[in-house]
């Protein structure tokens, strides 16, 4: 009896724990076939009631609001964490990721690999898990925050440097979208946030936001699985073991590199410990809403004839995918290390005083 109620209890741990990652996975499938099998009215009835902007506006807007931002002084006055970690994340992964475009097996990876390497940084996740090493959130959140704001700018300059040559991008529709769907609902939300009672109720609710903004981006993913698999049932195209695999370890790599050149480079450069652990998380995690946004609607990478007629990019949507999951169980291990180091530092310094 008590063995079967400690089973429950761990069950129910890892549940509580991995409950995103597991509806993530669940809902790509089940999504999929539906998308192989249903009628085409209902699939176009989802699109309508699911719509990506409206969902990532939300969203952006959800997360932004639970940020917690009156610690950003001090990082203003000492900037260069967060310039390194901006240039980390918006200049070597772009880079990296153009390297590894000639190895992806099919053009829509090309693309997704691309949308993944580009988009900003993740809005909650880079603060949770520095944090949790031990280190100094307000660096985090200044480079979330900075690289939000500029994703309308520079996530479409680099996907038109990068792919534009295969794909007609429509650059300016796309800046314009990014603008009302990322950079507007993030400033909205922290604006709202600076009213002391909105303030006490993000406070008060910060894990149903959290839970609430989650579930709307599981949406998005579901809507994205239908598309997909409609495309295999209609033209028989699917994807093979080794491109997923390829796609797969490529994104694993570039936030396992991002990672490890935005921490040596900031202990090279000299910043505090606390910052260090910022600056790695929040210089090599990346986004799911905003790839997924790119990657679906239907006025950027979403459009059904993006390479000819009849011809989009519904796999697009899977490197971001991938990203995301990957760098939630590798960064756990890295906070749980540098948190160690961290106590282990502090252990040493208690016992020189003593």
């Amino acid at each position: 009896m008590e063995s079967t109620l400690v089973r429950s209890c761990r069950m129910s741990r890892v549940l509580q724990k991995q409950w995103f990652l597991l509806s993530l996975v669940a809902l790509i499938a089940t999504g999929l076939w539906l998308g192989a099998h249903v009628d085409g009215e209902i699939r176009q009835a989802v699109n309508r009631v699911i719509h990506p902007r409206a969902i990532t506006a939300i969203v952006l807007f959800l997360m932004a609001f639970s940020l917690d931002s009156h610690h950003l002084k001090q990082s203003f006055r000492s900037p260069k964490p967060v310039l390194w970690g901006a240039l980390v994340n918006y200049g070597l992964i772009p880079l990296l990721g153009w390297s590894l475009l000639p190895l992806q097996q099919s053009e829509d990876f090309r693309i997704g690999l691309m949308i993944a390497a580009s988009v900003p940084c993740t809005l909650a996740a880079a603060s949770v898990w520095t944090r949790k090493a031990g280190g100094n959130d307000a660096v985090s959140l200044l480079i979330t925050i900075a690289t939000n704001a500029a994703c309308f700018l520079v996530t479409p300059l680099w996907l038109e440097l990068t792919i534009g040559g295969d794909v007609q991008l429509p650059l300016p529709i796309m800046m314009m979208q990014l603008i009302l769907s990322v950079l507007l609902p993030t400033a909205l939300g922290q604006i709202v946030r600076q009213n002391m009672a909105a303030e006490r109720f993000a406070v008060r609710h910060k894990t149903p936001i959290g839970v609430a903004a989650q579930c709307f981006i599981l949406s998005m993913v579901f809507t994205a699985a239908l598309d997909a698999g409609e495309r295999i049932h209609a033209t028989a195209a699917g994807t093979t073991i080794l491109g997923v695999a390829i796609v797969w370890g490529s994104v694993v790599l570039l936030h396992v590199i991002g990672l490890a050149v935005a921490l040596i480079g900031s202990r090279k450069l000299g910043f505090a410990r606390g910052d260090c652990a910022a600056v790695a998380f929040a210089g090599s995690q990346k986004t799911l809403p905003v790839g997924v946004l790119i990657a679906t609607d239907r006025t950027m990478f979403g459009n059904p004839d993006l390479l000819g007629p009849g011809m989009g990019a519904p796999f697009a949507v899977f490197p971001i995918l991938m990203y995301h999951a990957s760098q939630l169980f590798i960064d756990t291990a890295i906070a749980d290390r540098l948190a160690a180091g961290a106590r282990r530092e502090q252990d040493s310094q208690d016992s020189q005083e003593l």
